[in-house]
């Protein structure tokens, strides 16, 4: 069992995120931000991804004190130039798995760590194709449930692994949060946080 070295704050109320950083052996404790998570105009997906990170992290600084250590981060699901976020209810999950099956789409995560005033924030992309899938399969990874609280209405971890056919980059960050990227940005912002 990995030693707990050192407190921070998870600003996600996401349990795959708090698994993460339960398995690289962190203590920590979860305070989820509430904040607007609309792209603005023109924005582009990336630039998206890292503000909202940046200010889910300033949020929960805010409340906990600028000198303790943040971690906040927000993933997309990007098919072309759209952002496919959380469906809204089964028919809008259907139409994100039929958009995307059978091509390629980009998982984005916008990563924010703040600790005793120091500030980073960096973007990571994964490209991952699905399988073409047929109207039974849809309707039967709907029915499960999973799709619901999921940006792109999957979850590659879970029970939508089956409609993966490649993945080209960090499969953390697809789950929620690119962890080797994270690691080497905790050892220079936050040293001793964990086993690091």
């Amino acid at each position: 069992m990995p030693k707990r070295t050192s407190a921070i704050i998870l600003a996600s109320s996401s349990p795959r995120r708090r698994e993460f950083l339960r398995q690289l052996g962190i203590l920590f404790e979860v305070v989820a931000p509430a904040i607007d998570e609309k792209p603005d105009k023109g924005e582009s997906p990336a630039r998206f991804a890292r503000r909202v990170a940046v200010d889910k992290a300033r949020k929960v600084a805010e409340k906990v004190g600028r000198n303790r250590t943040v971690i906040a981060a927000d993933t997309i699901v990007v098919l072309g130039d759209r952002i496919l976020g959380k469906p809204k209810d089964a028919a809008d999950a259907k139409r994100m798995l039929r958009a995307l099956s059978g091509r390629w789409h980009e998982v984005i995560t916008g990563v924010c760590v703040m600790s005793r005033g120091r500030v980073r924030s960096f973007v990571t992309g994964t490209k991952v194709q699905f399988k073409k899938l047929n109207p039974r399969e849809i309707n039967f990874y709907v029915r499960s449930g999973e799709p619901m609280d999921k940006a792109g209405a999957y979850a590659i971890q879970g029970i939508g692994g089956f409609m993966v056919r490649g993945i080209r980059g960090s499969y953390s960050n697809v789950v929620g949060l690119p962890v080797a990227e994270l690691v080497e940005v905790l050892k220079t912002c936050s040293p001793g946080t964990g086993p690091f």
